[in-house]
């Protein structure tokens, strides 16, 4: 049966179906031997497709677009009503009340949303922010720039404990002015304890900022967060949209990130007035379509509801790792299978995502071939957590080095990282087993259609072939799969 994404999850769906159709389900890809598979997306951590109630909302207001806020015409009234209605949806998402006293600052994506935080927190270069070495880049870099980091250690598995988290925050020294955590690991997808780890940072007095960009599509927000960032591209609407969420008494005063028109309510020339947030921190012409496809894929998300969500993405977990640690050869990063599976309290839980290593094959030439051969996507390299990978492969200092030297002088071919794997949505049981079918082959030493070669500068794999689509791959060192 189709699903139809207006509605309910329907009592006798199976948790392995697809929970929704997305935009370009069952579109077909080119593979080396001449064939178009139906392409099977596996790198929705990354980013996923569009849900179509995102995209049918943005075919609706497209005809009314209009420059919002300062317009007097109809149509200007319009958008201004449709972007300020995305903004409360964001707040309602996030748990918040719409009228109360946080605010929910419209930007493009969770990094961006984390970089605004850090500019605009009172925060001096002797400040401590406590973070963990298990962060994104998007929540190491920019407090780095603004204030020293103490970091909460992970172990062999890639997980930490609220004890650990306490540690850091008690540590000798100065008095954490942030924790900034993560919600959901990027590349295992483990759920840290985050209701608890906001609870002991409260208790000390440390405000928390959680990057929500994994978890905002698989699971309900934190609502003692103090401040939240998360992104469209990866909750079904990626067209450019995210969110800062935050007390409004902390974008109150001080000067906004970006400074333009719309964020004032007097300019001279040696003189500003600021106006209020959230509209004194959106300088410039907003990201209006956006927003709109935003609000469209949080109300999809909330018709068909956390508890099936949940279900059907445990389900394909389970199925995920089970299957890829049953292949000789294959190493899982993260949390081990019992860990996950067991059913003590003290289970670990992740999401839908693998990141796992082949033996005697590169990570690079892994993705390549599952996309080529088999038209399956998924994602390799460090995904923009290198701290956090190097851990999880167990690196040594001089394995580091040697690499890093490597990079400086303009090759990437050496670069350890994995394979990951993730599902949404749109991933049903078949997915994942077309998955598991194919690394087995690769494991089991499939040859190779064509030869493959490795380009330096990015580190990727290309296969040597005439066919369309394939010669012509992107080179450019910003189309690189694994530089973060």
């Amino acid at each position: 049966m189709e699903d139809t994404p207006d509605a309910a999850t329907p009592p006798h769906h199976h948790p392995e179906d697809p929970l929704a159709q997305l935009i370009g389900t069952g579109q077909r890809v080119p593979c080396l031997d001449g064939t178009h598979r139906v392409a099977v997306e596996l790198d929705q951590a990354a980013s996923t497709q569009a849900h179509p109630d995102a995209a049918a909302r943005i075919q609706e207001f497209l005809p009314w677009y209009s420059s919002v806020h300062r317009g007097a015409g109809y149509r200007s009234r319009h958008a201004t009503a449709s972007y300020e209605e995305a903004r409360r949806a964001v707040l309602s998402f996030a748990g918040r009340d719409p009228d109360g006293s946080d605010v929910a600052i419209l930007c493009r994506n969770t990094t961006e949303a984390i970089n605004h935080l850090a500019y605009r927190l009172p925060l001096d270069p002797t400040d401590v922010v406590v973070t963990t070495v298990v962060e994104h880049h998007a929540n190491l870099l920019p407090w780095g720039r603004v204030a020293r980091r103490r970091y909460v250690e992970c172990s062999p598995e890639g997980t930490f404990t609220v004890d650990d988290v306490c540690a850091a925050l008690d540590a000798d020294g100065p008095r954490p002015a942030l924790l900034a955590v993560t919600g959901a690991s990027n590349v295992t997808g483990w759920l840290p304890p985050i209701d608890a780890i906001i609870e002991a940072a409260h208790e000390r007095g440390v405000r928390v900022a959680v990057d929500a960009a994994q978890l905002a599509p698989h699971r309900p927000l934190p609502l003692a967060a103090d401040f939240l960032a998360f992104s469209g591209h990866k909750l079904y609407a990626p067209f450019g949209s995210g969110a800062l969420i935050g007390p409004r008494a902390v974008f109150e005063t001080g000067e906004p990130f970006l400074a333009g028109g719309g964020a004032v309510d007097l300019v001279g020339l040696d003189e500003v007035i600021w106006t209020a947030p959230p509209d004194r921190e959106e300088a410039g012409s907003p990201n209006v379509i956006g927003a709109v496809g935003l609000h469209a894929a949080i109300e999809a998300l909330g018709r068909i509801g956390w508890e099936a969500i949940a279900d059907h993405e445990r389900a394909l977990g389970a199925r995920l790792i089970a299957g890829l640690v049953a292949i000789e050869g294959v190493r899982l990063l993260g949390p081990t299978v019992s860990q996950r599976s067991t059913s003590d309290e003290g289970a670990i839980e992740t999401l839908p995502v693998a990141a796992f290593t082949l033996a005697g094959m590169h990570h690079a030439m892994v993705a390549a071939r599952l996309s080529a051969e088999y038209g399956i996507a998924v994602r390799h390299g460090c995904f923009c957590a290198h701290p956090y990978v190097v851990r999880l492969l167990g690196l040594s200092e001089l394995e580091v080095d040697s690499y890093r030297s490597e990079v400086l002088g303009g090759d990437h071919r050496n670069v350890p990282g994995a394979v990951r794997a993730s599902a949404g949505l749109g991933t049903s049981g078949a997915e994942i087993d077309a998955l598991i079918s194919a690394v087995a082959e690769l494991a089991g030493g499939a040859p190779e259609p064509v030869p493959y070669q490795q380009d330096a500068a990015t580190g990727d794999y290309f296969p040597v072939t005439d066919l369309p689509g394939w010669k012509d791959a992107s080179h450019e060192l910003g189309a690189a799969c694994s530089r973060g």
